[in-house]
Parts: structure tokens; sequence; C-alpha cells
């Protein structure tokens, strides 16, 4: 047993059962819809063996709900188990007769394992061969066992409930007491009552407030589909997870491990009724109790992001619809020409002859790409490099053979997801499409027939390998954007249709879009995981996992990159992510803080939107705000829909006042990329957000907590943009606890609060907070330039006149070098007036002969006169009105090297 090891409270509350009940109407928030389907009646609800009474006073409460009698009750002694934890056998209640879609499970059983200290699983199953996500949860990093931070209480009045409660404040932060646990073959549903209404995450959605709104009765549907972004409805990823703030600001994350078909309802009680098609009930509850420790034990546990390629933190460009070397040159030209920094390019459709993925139009059959090999390496000499578009679907149309090898070798290795029949699924997407013109829109009916790809099947993941070493033979990419990968298609189903049954049609669909074979693949048809009912939304993560492990060895040792649009719990450890389709809207460039800091929950740091907007045309001001905003942005990238052929968007396309803006901000980017580089280090190794709201600092403070319209990057640099057209000025808001500088020009903002800052057309307005130490670099054109220039140091001080840091360096592109030690890093601290560098780790000599050569100071207690360098003084330094920033020049260190500076007054 290892019971001992983790010392849990157990409480049993009550054993028996109760079955006298109230007749009188429960109060409208703690209802739970007995009927879920419109046009509920008294007499379906009756008939159903459910209450009616009509809402008091919430319109949007249900009139038809479950009776306190209904769910499980304890079924035997509760054992433990040798994992350390509890089983408890439960069978459904004798008064329990109602059934929401039928095939109720009569008897299931409750797992809890106590994993360690902070972190505790839930399992509910009915012990048959049920489908369960196949991602590998990582055992904690410290598996404790002498202080947990939870304890569990069970009920069995009137039927079982449990509570998870924190034991440093008693708050409940899973509990069940609300009741309507079901499971069922085809529908389970689990309600969790929470300790607050600071709720935030769950996705992939387009939320318009990052903390959730439980007053509304609102749904997040969770099903993966290739859909623009519009309001709560489901989109290209599955993240059914959450981050939530206790009253004490203590904070837990809880994920819902299921692939299935799912929704959250959130109701005012304030609870989340959890409901999915499928699967089984395997919760993993994360218990902090810091924000940044909640969110990174769940990182861990799914699995971080690798570091990054340093390059691809630079600025990308994408579009459309070059159409030709000659205008994707020419966009590369405007942008270096007006003095903007560039890392990556990217190919889409337009390159590809036909639409055919892994191939280009070599012979400008229908865009003028001839010379595309040579003008790749062309552009690598400059320090840009390249990444392609690919698509699982593959052109499945007998006419490309033999020539389509593609189409050719996944027939021949048997790659592809099969009908029940055994014969490949096909839909229809891209292929085909450019030769019949653009006089209909890309959609049903557009296209040509493909086959998917079935990435959870070994053959198909060497067949990939095969097929992308043979394309970068040709093009030397530098990494993959898988797009489309949902899986999409533009007829539904399949181009047979689909069988009718209970696979296809289910009894009960959660709030998504349309159906769940709605331009997507019949849920009965097969991978080697399971059939798509199960598997849908894990097509993506899929992919990326199998794309990943297939191309790594054509880059040998070194990093590459991939970008997708479809995710799942663990997708970060594979590729980086974009919001998918948005549109050019004001509306869109708030969201996009909310979708990015969402998916740095979620344990994607490296995520990003379309800049500017990929549908629509954006006015100047508009696209202008959105590259200021853009450059801060953990991955940034500006990209554009073909359709918007009659106008370019890349920054250089605009005025000179609106290039200045662009150029100052990327630099900017590209000044504190070691600092933002560090946070991906901290994010690979420990867990956490890149890219955070105020909150993950300040969560006690109950203004920080709904402000979404700002957000930090790590701990200390903080971004106000401008998110309202017309706007010349900014509301920002800056927690107490904190001194907080002006990045510009070091002047400290005065009063804690809300602030009215200016923010004429070309200014973003981005302070420093004190307490921090931020390593910079000085910028260049690309990161190939800027990483031979020398380093400097922005150093904040707090209210102690105090401040600290660190700083990760390496090659920026060996895989996992950290696991190797073959890095720099150091710790860094300013106190009593003295700047001290430690060198912790010297194991990468690629830092040597780099120098730290400039300080900003912000915040001295007073006017400094003396500078002493390791005791020498130093007298290149100047005082900048008017923040009284002290700005040190010359200092010549090696950045590898331990130093200490001081300033006197």
């Amino acid at each position: 047993m290892k019971l001992k090891r983790v010392a849990v409270t157990v409480i049993l509350v009550v054993m028996g059962t109760t079955t006298v009940l109230s007749q009188e109407c429960l109060s409208d928030s703690l209802r739970i819809n007995c009927y879920l389907w419109e046009g509920a009646t008294q007499e379906l609800c009756e008939a159903k063996g459910c209450t009616w009474c009509p809402s008091s006073m919430d319109e949007l409460a249900p009139s038809c709900y479950l009776p306190p009698n209904y769910g499980y009750n304890i079924d035997g002694p509760i054992s433990e188990i040798p994992e350390g934890g509890y089983r408890i056998n439960l069978k459904r209640s004798p008064a329990s007769n109602i059934s929401y879609v039928g095939a109720d499970s009569e008897e299931i059983s409750t797992f809890f394992y106590f994993d360690s200290d902070e972190r505790l699983r839930i399992k509910i199953t009915d012990n048959t061969d049920r489908f369960e996500v196949p991602l590998e949860i990582k055992p904690p990093a410290n598996p404790g066992g002498e202080n947990p931070q939870y304890r569990i209480e069970f009920t069995n009045n009137p039927v079982f409930s449990f509570k998870v409660i924190r034991v440093s404040s008693g708050a409940a932060v899973f509990d069940t007491s609300l009741g309507g646990l079901t499971f069922a073959n085809q529908f389970i549903q689990i309600v969790n009552k929470v300790p607050s209404t600071n709720g935030y995450g769950i996705g992939e959605n387009e939320q318009l407030s990052y903390r959730h709104d439980f007053s509304k009765w609102q749904v997040f549907p969770i099903y993966t589909k290739d859909d623009a972004p519009l309001g709560n409805k489901n989109v290209y990823g599955a993240h059914p997870t959450y981050t939530m703030v206790e009253p004490d600001g203590s904070t837990h994350t809880i994920l819902f491990l299921n692939s299935n078909a799912q929704e959250f309802l959130l109701t005012p009680a304030p609870s989340y009724t959890y409901r999915t098609t499928g699967g089984l009930l395997d919760i993993y509850i994360f218990m902090g109790p810091t924000p940044e420790e909640a969110v990174g034990q769940y990182h861990q546990a799914v699995g971080p992001q690798p570091i990054p390629a340093y390059w691809s933190l630079g600025f990308n460009l994408c579009r459309w619809n070059y159409n030709s070397i000659g205008n994707m040159n020419a966009t590369i030209e405007r942008t270096r020409e007006a003095g903007i920094p560039q890392d990556v390019q990217f190919g889409d459709l337009d390159i590809m002859f036909d639409w055919l993925t892994f191939t280009y139009d070599s012979n400008a059959t229908y865009n003028n790409f001839s010379g595309l090999p040579e003008f790749i390496r062309e552009l690598k000499t400059r320090g840009i490099h390249f990444i392609q578009s690919v698509n699982a679907q593959i052109s499945s149309e007998e006419r490309r053979l033999p020539w389509y090898e593609p189409l050719r070798l996944g027939h021949e290795m048997d790659v592809w997801v099969k009908r029940p029949n055994g014969t490949p699924s096909t839909g229809t997407l891209w292929p085909g499409g450019e030769h019949e013109g653009w006089d209909k829109p890309a959609g049903p009916g557009f296209g040509g027939p493909v086959h998917f790809t079935d990435f959870s099947r070994p053959s198909a993941i060497e067949w990939w390998r095969i097929i992308c070493a043979q394309y970068r033979d040709v093009l030397d990419w530098d990494g993959l954007w898988l797009d489309m990968n949902e899986p999409a298609s533009w007829v539904s189903g399949d181009v047979v249709g689909c069988a009718d049954n209970l696979i296809n049609h289910p009894p009960y669909t959660p709030g998504i879009t349309n159906n769940i074979s709605d331009l997507t693949i019949c849920p009965d048809h097969v991978q080697d995981y399971g059939i798509l009912y199960n598997t849908h939304s894990l097509y993506g993560w899929s992919q990326a996992r199998g794309s990943f492990e297939a191309i790594k060895p054509l880059f040998g040792t070194n990093r590459t990159f991939q970008l997708s649009r479809s995710t799942f719990p663990g997708s970060g450890q594979w590729a980086a992510h974009w919001l998918g389709d948005n549109f050019s809207t004001w509306g869109n460039l708030a969201s996009s803080l909310i979708g990015i800091m969402g998916f740095n929950l979620f344990g994607t740091p490296q995520s990003g939107v379309d800049i500017c907007g990929f549908y629509g045309r954006p006015s100047e001001e508009l696209c202008t705000r959105w590259l200021q905003v853009g450059a801060f942005y953990p991955y940034s990238r500006n990209h554009n829909v073909r359709s918007t052929s009659e106008f370019d968007q890349d920054p250089a396309s605009w005025s000179e006042a609106s290039r200045n803006s662009t150029r100052e901000a990327l630099m900017i980017r590209y000044t504190i990329l070691p600092y933002m580089y560090n946070l991906f280090y901290i994010h690979r190794v420990r867990g956490g957000t890149v890219m955070r709201a105020l909150w993950a600092e300040f969560p006690g403070d109950q203004v920080a907590l709904g402000v979404d319209t700002q957000f930090l990057i790590g701990p200390a640099f903080l971004v106000s943009p401008v998110l309202t057209e017309g706007a010349t000025e900014v509301e920002a808001y800056f927690p107490e606890g904190s001194r907080w500088f002006a990045y510009r020009n070091g002047a400290e903002i005065e009063e804690a609060g809300s602030v009215i800052l200016t923010a004429p057309f070309g200014v973003i307005n981005l302070h420093v907070r004190g307490g921090y130490i931020l390593p910079t670099q000085e910028p260049a054109l690309n990161t190939m330039l800027s990483r031979q220039n020398a380093f400097g140091l922005i150093v904040a001080l707090d209210g102690s006149y105090a401040a600290r840091g660190e700083m990760y360096w390496d090659d920026g592109v060996t895989h996992e070098v950290q696991d190797e030690g073959v890095y720099f890093r150091s710790t860094l601290l300013y106190i009593d007036g003295n700047l001290t560098q430690t060198v912790v780790n010297d194991a990468y000599q690629g830092i040597s002969g780099l120098e730290m050569d400039s300080i900003r100071l912000f915040g001295a207690p007073s006017i400094i006169s003396t500078i002493l360098l390791n005791g020498e003084e130093h007298t290149d330094f100047e005082i900048h009105l008017p923040g009284n920033e002290l700005r040190v020049h010359n200092l010549n260190i090696p950045v590898n090297s331990n130093y200490m500076i001081t300033f006197l007054p």
C-alpha cells in the first residue's frame, strides 16, 4: 500500500440513503437540466420522471430539472488501492428512474489516485473496455506525500457526491454536491460547483472576456472543426481544461481528459456542468497554489513545449496569393528597406501545383514559382527561414498516378483512415481547385477528392518521413505548417455519405455547430486508435506528434518548427499554434489577447494570430495597432487570405508613419527576445506561461482578475495596447504592490490603479515591473544578425530598491540542449546598490566573445554619481529625463563572467 505516503484526510459524512425529499421548487441557480432538447413542457418533463417548476427569476434556468435523488449510491465498502488512494463502487440509485439517452450503467466505480501533494486524479468508469485518450500523462516531478494540499469528503445523502478541499483554506476546488452524475454509453455528465467565478480557459473558441461569465448559462462546446472563430462555437482545437482563482488567491487547474464531443455549461451556482458523449471521466486536479504553479503542474503533466528555435521567435511573414516569386521577394525587400525585421517567410497554397500538397508549381502552370528552390537557398543566406504549408488530406484522383508520389506510396504503405468496410475514407478539399479558377468560393462542391492520413498508424509516420524527405530534397524548408487538420473536408462525412447508426447520429450532440460529421469524416470510420467517434478531436494532435517524429531525423540534432491549427492537450510538445482564420475587425484584435493567453494556459505558449486579420480588409489604423500589439505575441506572424488580392497588408505596405510604428515595436521585440527566450526555457523545465494576464501575478487583486485588455510577457513586461478604433489613449491598470516604469524612458507610474495613458497613432504603451532584471540584446533585421550583438540589462527596482532576474542562452538551434547541459545560465541580483551576475552553467562555448555592454536602471533611490565595475570606476553613463533613468554604456563585460557593478549616489 502507498496510502500512507499521501496523508489525505477522508471524511465519510453519511452512509446509507435518504428518499424523503422536499417538494419545494429548487433555486434557479442550483438546477441541473433534465431535458436537454428544445421544447421542454411539463408533460414531457414529468413523463421523463423529472421535476417541473417554472424558473422564478432567471429565464435561462431550466424549468425541467433533476430531482435530488438522481444519481448513484455507494455499494459496499470503500477500499484502498495499491497506487495510493481509494476505490468506491457505486450503484444506480433505486429512486433514480430517469435516463437522458438510455443505456445507463447500473454499476460504476470512482477511483481517487493521490499522485502527489499537488496532484489528484479522479477516474470514473463502468469498468468495461471504453476508449481512453492515448496521451501519456507524465509522473509528477515531486511525488511528495508528506504535505498534501487537498483532502476529500464523501457523502451518500441522498446520493453519492464528493468534495476535494484545499487544506489551507477549506475551499472546495471540486464539489459534486449539486448532483447530476450520469454514466451512460453515449452520455456522461458530472457537475462541479466551483469556489469562485474567476475561471479561465476551455477551448477552442472565441471568448469575449477572459474571465468566464457564469451568469448567462452559456455553453462552451468542444469538438475540433474547420470554422472561423466567432463567439462560443467550437473551432479548431479541443482543450477541456480550466484554471480557477479561489477567493483567497490560491489557484488550481483541472483537466477533463476526454476526446469525444463534449461541452461545458456555466451556471450561476456557480458551476461547470461537464458532458461528454463517450469515453469516461478522467479528471486531473493540479493544486498550485500560485497561478503559475497550477498551470505549470498541468504543463508538466501533459508535456511542455520544447524551447523553440530562436529564429522562430522572430517576425514571420505569410500570404496566400503571392502568386509568384517576384511578388514574394518584393514583399521581403520592401520589409527590409523599411528597416522592419523578418526571420521567417511562409509558402502557402499558391506555390503548389494545382493545390497538391508536397508540390510546387515549377513550370508556372498556374503561378510562377519556377526557381523556388534556388530562391529559398538565397533567403537563407540573408537569415530568413522558409516554412511550407502541407495538408494531411491527399488527392485521391487516379489521374494523378503514377507521378504523384504521396498518393502512390500512400496506397502501397496503407496509410489512410478507413471506412468500416476497409476502403479509404474519401472527402473533398483543395486539390484540383486551382484549375477551377475563382468563379466560386472554396468550400462544399469545390476542389477534388482526398484521402485522410491516419497518423495513429506507424506506417503512416514512416510514409510521411519519406515524403517529407523527398520534398525537402526539392525545397529546403525549415519547418511545416500543418493546416486543415481538424480534419477538414468540404463534404460532410464521406463522398458516399455516412451510415445511419447511433455512432454517426448519437442520441445527444453537445452544442457544437451542426453535427459531428459536418464537414469532416464519418464518426464510424476507423483509425488505428479506434473509431473517429472517439478520436476525431485527436486528429491534429496525432498529426503534430507523427509529423514531428517523422521530420526530426531530417534535421539531425537541430530544432525544426511546426505550426498546427488543430490542437489537444499535449500538442505543444510538437507544434506551435495560431488561432486560425480570424477577421480584420477591432473585435478580433481584442479577442486575440484572450485567445493567446488561453493557449498559454493550455500548454502551447508559442501561440499567435494572423496579425491584421485573415479575412477582410483592415484599415491602416487597425493594421497598425494590430502590428504594434502583435510584435509582442509569443508567436508573431502577419498573414491574409487570397480573396484580398487587391491589396497588401504586410507591414511595409502602409504609410511611413505606420512603417515607423511597426519597426519600433518589432525592434523592441527583438531587444527583449533574450528575456522572452528565458521564459520558454522556464516553461520547458518547470511549466508556466510566456504571455499571461495580470491575475497570474496578482491573484488577490479583484480588479486584475477581470483585466483582459492588457497582458504581461512573463512577470515583468506589461503591454497595454489600443484595441478600439479612433482611440488615442488607453485606460491601463497597474496593480498595487509593484512599481511600474515606462519602457521607453523609465518614468514611474505615480499611483497604482487605473491610469489614462496617451497613445498616439504610432505608440503602444509598454511598462517594466519593478523588482525584475530583464536581459536584452541589440536588435537587428533578423536573429542571425542580432545574436551576434552585445547584450544589455534593464534593471527595474522595487520598493526595497532590489531586483532579480536570470538569463538563459544556447545556440538557438540544437534540440533539447538543456537535457545535455550545453547552455549558459546565470542569476542576476541587484541589492544595496550592487548588481551581480552569478554564472550557474557555462557549457555553451558560443557565448564566448559576446559582451554585456549596457544597463538601463529604473527607480534608483537617488541620482547615481559613481559606478564601479568590479571595483574599477566606469564613467560612461548619463541620466535621462523625465524618468531619471540611468543609462550605462560600453561596459564590455564578457557576458559569461561573474561580475559586480556598484552604483553610488
